[in-house]
């Protein structure tokens, strides 16, 4: 039976620009794929092509990806394009290929035979472990932020004597990152970041085993290269024999400038920059015809990008035709613009689309609370696609089971879930023991927490006398507060705004406590009938909210297979795509994020965010701001997102506002103030000002009453700055 499968068949379908990615001739490249031009197509049609012609054995090329899922995508369109065998291919993501490299060479590695590898859950634990060992407070070095400094150290590549330490701090850190080493080599275990590292060590110090790969892997295809590290790079730099001039191996570079969006997670755009100069890269092939979207959609997103320097420059087309006009909704507020998003697809539910070709999108985690009540009083499913809903999330959960503790002690889930969070000293023998004495006592965990409270350190700090003085305390604090100075209460007084401080992701988990505060703003705002019992008003109103957040976490996501909407964030839209798309809250401060005015390339990489989220809409999109929404219990007012600015007029179509957003902020963009507010705020949104220390800048938004009225101005290089007007001082420019 003839299995020859002609290289004119292979190609068949694609088109010219692809065509020349995939046939290009025994040279490293860059392939500049932008978003839905079919990526992994030429991926997988260039490895197929290298064995079909015979260049390549299928044992004879490595193929990186950043996902299992994508690796096994590529595998399988391998098989169903050429008749081989697939299994013993090196095809797999960065920690996959190393884990087998140190597996074929675990003596030379230091490692014994059967390493484990820890997951971030085990490698928490450990150093957990560690610490407890060295006597480490973890107040003062909270464990999730030590594996966060451990894990970077080693993306960087570097061990811990080759860290600089500046202070008694960073000392410490450096100290507990060298003991970490130690104890992981005394009991043959590596985390995800020691796989990369010590694969990384072994080929720079073993020459023969180096060799070896470099003549095995003639050619070497990396997928995502924009999403590289420092140590990735370097890694590639060394399988492809980047220090032999004129004899390097041949790296096949796929990715996209433009969608650099992990610099938080250590993803460095430059390394494009560098691969051009390092593998002296002649040639960029630039896969610019769109396969997803209308082109409205697509010279929206060319719009946008385009106001970002040090671009390798591409600019997305189709032939789909211009496709219908992006819809903009000037709200309100964030909940005028949650029922918009609402009855828009409503609408188009009615109309035919099915549910899960929408999506909402929105910057950060916390947003979607108002969306998701919602849907939830709209009664439409949906999925958080890559996180969960905001009732589930760990941090609200805490924050409400110590809500439920104000409201009653006696409740045993909630007192479990957080006794020793933040941790307090609390450990296994001391539950154990808690538990036992409520059995024979026949009580609650609280009732014997309560006689177990004269035992242990009298509250200062640790053990289980000192949490039962945290309730206490708690309730004698929440006397004649409203709801959502009780919410700021539990997240404040237990300690968890603290903890979540030094937390890798604590900024988004504030920004969920933050969020619950707003609900409770909005709770009470809504006319739900209260009614004063014996424990009275503010008390009835703690139980009711408490009951409706049950009922909301309760009704639990929609089923897989169900049709539902779908709910992210937009890194995690990254590499989706849907029919319809929404993007909320584009406001100055929350889209681009505000952070970003404190961080040298911030504001380019929120841009290429903002491409991202736009390039996921194939035929609808729609971009929504609020006049005013609730932050920190306070309402906010801002104005619309730069990027809104960034789009050509004759693209939109504003549902209710005719003004660019820059005349909106021009004419004082705000939403119905109140009296006092009218009065106490003598500077217009958009109103250039001056201040003695920080300079010119601008005034984007301001919250408080005329007793504590803040203005938040941009001062460019100086960064965002939130200032009392009672002594700011600032001067009209």
């Amino acid at each position: 039976m003839n299995t020859h499968i002609s290289s004119d068949s292979l190609l068949s379908g694609l088109n010219d620009k692809q065509l020349e990615a995939v046939t290009l001739p025994h040279q490293s490249a860059l392939i500049l794929a932008g978003a839905g031009s079919g990526k992994t197509r030429v991926l997988t049609t260039r490895i197929a092509w290298l064995i079909q012609t015979g260049q390549v054995s299928p044992q004879g090329l490595l193929a990186v990806t950043f996902t299992n899922k994508a690796a096994k995508e590529m595998l399988t369109r391998l098989s169903a394009m050429l008749p081989i065998n697939t299994r013993g291919m090196w095809v797999g993501t960065f920690h996959g290929l190393c884990n087998r490299l140190l597996r074929a060479h675990y003596r030379e590695a230091g490692l014994p035979a059967t390493f484990q590898i820890l997951d971030s859950a085990d490698q928490l634990s450990s150093i957990k472990r560690l610490m407890k060992a060295m006597n480490v407070d973890d107040e003062k070095f909270p464990p999730k932020q030590v594996m966060g400094y451990i894990n970077s150290c080693k993306e960087e590549g570097l061990r811990a004597h080759s860290v600089e330490a500046y202070d008694s701090h960073s000392q410490r850190m450096r100290e507990i990152y060298e003991e970490y080493d130690k104890q992981c080599q005394r009991e043959g275990v590596a985390d995800f970041a020691e796989l990369l590292l010590r694969c990384y060590e072994l080929l720079g110090r073993e020459a023969s085993i180096r060799q070896h790969y470099q003549s095995r892997f003639k050619y070497i295809l990396v997928d995502e290269f924009q999403d590289t590290n420092r140590l990735q790079y370097q890694w590639l730099k060394l399988l492809a024999g980047q220090e032999k001039a004129g004899e390097q191996n041949c790296i096949f570079a796929v990715g996209d400038d433009d969608q650099s969006i992990y610099a938080f997670r250590g993803a460095r755009v430059g390394n494009m920059r560098d691969f051009e100069q390092d593998f002296h890269v002649e040639n960029i092939v630039k896969l610019e015809q769109n396969y997803r979207s209308h082109s409205n959609i697509l010279d929206a997103a060319n719009a946008i990008i385009t106001h970002n320097r040090n671009r390798l420059g591409k600019n997305l087309w189709t032939a789909a035709g211009k496709g219908e006009p992006i819809r903009v909704y000037q709200a309100y507020n964030d909940i005028d613009e949650s029922n918009f998003i609402v009855d828009e697809i409503k609408g188009l539910h009615a109309d035919g689309m099915e549910l899960n070709q929408i999506a909402m999108l929105y910057r950060s985690n916390a947003q979607s609370r108002v969306l998701e009540h919602a849907l939830f009083t709209a009664g439409l499913p949906y999925r958080v696609y890559g996180g969960l809903r905001f009732f589930e999330r760990a941090e609200i959960k805490h924050a409400l089971a110590y809500l439920r503790l104000i409201a009653n002690p006696e409740d045993d889930t909630a007192l479990l879930r957080v006794i020793n969070f933040p941790a307090r000293g609390i450990g296994a023998r001391s539950l154990e023991q808690l538990q036992e004495a409520a059995r024979q006592q026949n009580c609650s965990l609280w009732a014997a927490a309560m006689t177990l409270a004269g035992k242990g350190d009298g509250g200062k700090g640790k053990g289980i006398p000192a949490f039962v003085a945290l309730v206490k305390q708690m309730q004698e604090e929440s006397i004649g507060l409203t709801l959502a100075e009780l919410a700021e209460l539990a997240s404040t007084l237990s300690g968890m705004r603290q903890f979540y401080l030094g937390e890798k992701e604590g900024e988004d988990r504030i920004a969920n406590l933050d969020e619950l505060i707003n609900a409770a703003v909005a709770f009470t705002n809504q006319d739900i009938g209260m009614q004063v019992d014996e424990n009275g008003e503010t008390q009835s109103l703690l139980t009711q909210f408490l009951s409706h957040a049950s009922l909301e976490a309760g009704e639990h996501q929609a089923d897989i297979g169900r049709d539902a909407l779908q709910l992210m964030t937009v890194h995690a839209a990254k590499g989706l795509e849907f029919k319809t798309v929404f993007i909320s809250g584009l406001e100055e401060g929350l889209f681009p994020h505000e952070q970003s005015a404190y961080e040298a390339s911030g504001l380019e990489e929120e841009r290429r965010l903002m491409y991202v989220a736009v390039t996921r809409a194939r035929q609808r999109l729609y971009l929504s701001y609020a006049q005013s929404r609730m932050l920190h219990g306070q309402v906010r007012y801002g104005i619309p997102s730069r990027f809104l600015d960034e789009i050509p007029e004759a693209l939109l179509k504003r549902l209710n506002a005719t003004a660019s957003p820059g005349k909106i902020a021009e004419q004082n963009f705000q939403a119905a103030p109140s009296s006092a507010q009218k009065h106490a705020m003598p500077w217009k949104i958009g109103q250039s000002v001056a201040h003695a220390k920080f300079g010119q800048g601008v005034v984007v938004s301001y919250e408080g009453n005329s007793n504590d009225l803040r203005v938040q101005v941009n001062f460019g290089k100086e960064g965002m700055k939130w200032l009392a007007l009672e002594y700011a001082k600032l001067e009209k420019v």
